[in-house]
């Protein structure tokens, strides 16, 4: 038995995936990986795959970069983690004083928390305690939009809107005010994006008209709607639901949890309104793809209205046990180094190379369209282009891509039918290259008998 076939073994009486029906590995047993270099990932047997989606939107400069490795083995010389409360460390300082100055103006104050669904959770308690503190008790629904994913604990499902996930645990979750989505995709044949955006706006502006007075938070993913299968829309929709937000006196939580750190072509998503929300929910990309840790950058006026004599008075009650670890804020640390003007400007440069590498599916009869933002590249399999009707879930398309794909050294795992590029920075041209030829040839394959 190899390596590969030992681990899978052993892997198999003992762990439980995430994401995954495990009966498939019956079938298809886990992937041991024993080492990861750029946008390699590199099994027992030596077989190499390119992280086509930087291993669930987290690593951004590559695996094993050695400017990150470099500055984690300095700090576990000093401090791996102390609790941050009552105590402070410099690593935890320095994140935060860096993420305030290139967050959009005006977000001063950061919480830490170590995932993103945990920063979900702490946007939306933090708004509803404001509201609470400012006398108005009342303000305690959210508002999300139609497809929308924040997150899988309980209150991050519960302002989420993708079947899926929702659907198994409804009678635990919250009850949000769903909203039109902006996604360009349900656009009529005479829209534009910008259109869809509008009538977006129009419906959230008719629901926050009667129900406005006890919304405390809109919710959106800016730009793009990645787990309910890269659904994208235009940037001017930012800047009308900060309009409306403010307008009506609903906060907007943006949760750039997938979206931030340079993947939509700006430093933040939000960027493109521009806008400042009063909540910016930050993670995944955040360490570099090292260690887990998300932050939440919000506003001095809702930090003041938490200030109080007492704890119990008017504090944040809120805490997980590995808040600030000093190994992640130094990861974080070195990852923000590296993201620079020159990282985005040849992310533009990468990102016309991928579209470039699959154009040729273009007018596939299979394919609704391509879209992308930045370094996302989304490709849409469907049953009929013209109706856009989507296949049948047992005929699992998406899934003989991704399998199309580890025989030929891409890790490519699709949403559903929706095939999609999000690679670490460091990935070459010619990388590149080999990416979209396997996902076009994946998609050939796929569907030669449609």
């Amino acid at each position: 038995m190899s390596n590969n076939q030992d681990l899978a073994a052993r892997d198999l009486k003992v762990l439980w995936h995430p994401c995954t029906q495990m009966k498939d590995h019956e079938q298809w047993p886990p992937i041991p990986i024993k080492r990861a270099f750029g946008v390699w990932l590199e099994d027992f047997e030596g077989n190499r795959y390119l992280d086509a989606i930087s291993s669930w939107w987290v690593n951004l400069f590559g695996h094993a970069h050695p400017a990150i490795n470099a500055a984690l083995k300095d700090q576990l010389e000093t401090l791996e983690h102390v609790l941050l409360a009552g105590f402070t460390h410099e690593p935890a300082i320095a994140l935060a004083e860096r993420l305030t100055q290139i967050a959009p103006k005006g977000l001063t104050r950061c919480f830490y928390a170590d995932n993103g669904s945990s920063a979900v959770e702490v946007a939306l308690k933090m708004s509803v305690h404001y509201w609470r503190n400012e006398g108005q008790p009342q303000k305690t629904r959210f508002m999300t939009l139609e497809n929308s994913y924040h997150g899988e604990t309980l209150g991050a499902l519960g302002v989420g809107d993708v079947g899926l996930y929702r659907e198994t645990y409804a009678a635990l979750l919250l009850t949000p005010i769903r909203v039109m989505s902006p996604d360009a995709y349900q656009r009529a044949d005479d829209e534009t994006a910008k259109d869809v955006a509008l009538r977006a706006i129009a419906d959230l502006k008719r629901a926050l008209d009667s129900q406005g007075h006890e919304v405390a938070a809109l919710i959106i993913e800016p730009l793009v709607q990645c787990a309910g299968g890269m659904r994208m829309y235009d940037a001017s929709y930012l800047t009308l639901v900060r309009e409306a937000c403010d307008h009506y006196g609903v906060h907007l939580i943006a949760d750039e949890i997938a979206v931030g750190f340079g993947r939509t072509g700006t430093l933040f998503a939000s960027n493109q309104g521009p806008i400042t929300p009063d909540f910016l929910c930050l993670s995944k990309g955040l360490t570099g793809g090292y260690l887990p840790l998300s932050a939440v950058l919000t506003l001095e006026s809702i930090y003041e209205a938490f200030y109080a004599e007492h704890l119990a008075q008017k504090a944040f009650l809120h805490s997980h046990s590995y808040t600030g670890n000093a190994l992640a804020c130094r990861a974080a640390l070195a990852t923000l180094d590296l993201l620079n003007e020159t990282t985005l400007a040849r992310n533009h440069r990468l990102a016309q190379h991928m579209l470039a590498s699959v154009e040729t599916l273009q007018d596939h009869p299979n394919v609704a369209e391509i879209r992308q933002t930045g370094m996302i590249l989304a490709i849409e399999l469907v049953q009929n282009k013209k109706a856009r009707k989507p296949f049948d879930k047992g005929e699992r398309l998406g899934h003989r891509v991704y399998r199309h794909g580890l025989s030929a050294g891409v890790l490519l795992r699709p949403l559903g039918d929706v095939i999609y590029f999000m690679p670490p920075y460091v990935i070459s041209p010619d990388e590149i290259e080999l990416m979209g030829k396997t996902a076009v040839e994946g998609v050939h394959q796929a569907l030669k008998n449609h």
